[in-house]
């Protein structure tokens, strides 16, 4: 209830802060906001290549399939980036001005929410060209979006008040990314893990958020009902626990940045 009243109370701060992450992060680009719908699609022109041919990856619609996992994990890559150094770069305006600090995490999110809403645009000419087609399940994008959202955000907060304490968080939190990329079934199938061990898989939460996306978007079907209850459940959990560790370690943030 004191974030809601916090940032209700700065609400103007807020939504320009929200509006500087949007413009800045193509700030300067000859392409500007069509790196939204550029970079997805430069990754898989790479990994429809490499996968199906070298790899002999064998999936329905793969092209529908890739763009269907790899915009999510975009979205989830590029706020867990930006948003663990956001801290660290208003330093400035930390030492200066008090603020609800967790405005700076929550802005990072909210314009990287924007963002994955501006490429779902691929996702959708990929349905219509593909023969996938649309369907009236697609309501359901932006509840799944939301639910990314606040689990990407819990995380964000952790991250971006450990990075202040703990100068190597960045470095090894993009190379847990990297790791994680592999562990979801973005560029094969789940079915190509045993079935005894393929639970292991889906603790991960972005590969039951991939999964629920790619039933939606491509299996016109509501996502699982058990694979769903996990994601809301470990959001839950993530999202406070980190809002815990930020406001625990954010007293220091001025005396550290």
């Amino acid at each position: 209830m004191q974030l809601i009243k916090n940032l209700y109370n700065y609400r103007e701060l807020l939504k320009s802060n929200i509006k500087k992450e949007i413009r800045g992060k193509y700030k300067g680009s000859f392409l500007g906001i069509l790196w939204s719908f550029v970079n997805p699609l430069l990754m898989v022109a790479v990994y429809a290549i490499v996968f199906p041919y070298i790899m002999r990856v064998q999936t329905d619609n793969y092209l529908l399939y890739l763009i269907t996992g790899i915009i999510p994990w975009n979205f989830f890559t590029m706020v867990i980036n930006q948003g663990m150094i956001t801290v660290r770069m208003n330093a400035g305006i930390i030492k200066k001005v008090y603020f609800p600090r967790e405005i700076l995490p929550i802005s990072v999110a909210s314009s990287g929410l924007v963002n994955f809403f501006i490429s779902c645009l691929i996702i959708l000419l990929f349905c219509l060209f593909s023969g996938a087609g649309l369907s009236w399940y697609l309501v359901f994008v932006p509840f799944l979006a939301l639910i990314q959202y606040f689990l990407t955000l819990g995380i964000v907060f952790a991250l971006s008040a450990i990075n202040i304490y703990i100068k190597d968080t960045e470095y090894l939190v993009q190379f847990f990314l990297n790791l994680l990329f592999y562990a979801t079934p973005i560029l094969y199938q789940a079915t190509l893990f045993p079935e005894k061990i393929r639970w292991l898989l889906y603790l991960n939460p972005m590969s039951q958020m991939v999964d629920a996306y790619r039933a939606v978007f491509i299996y016109h079907q509501l996502p699982e009902f058990s694979g769903l209850l996990y994601l809301i459940g470990i959001t839950i959990i993530i999202f406070f626990v980190g809002l815990f560790i930020f406001r625990k370690l954010e007293k220091g943030f001025a005396e550290e940045v």
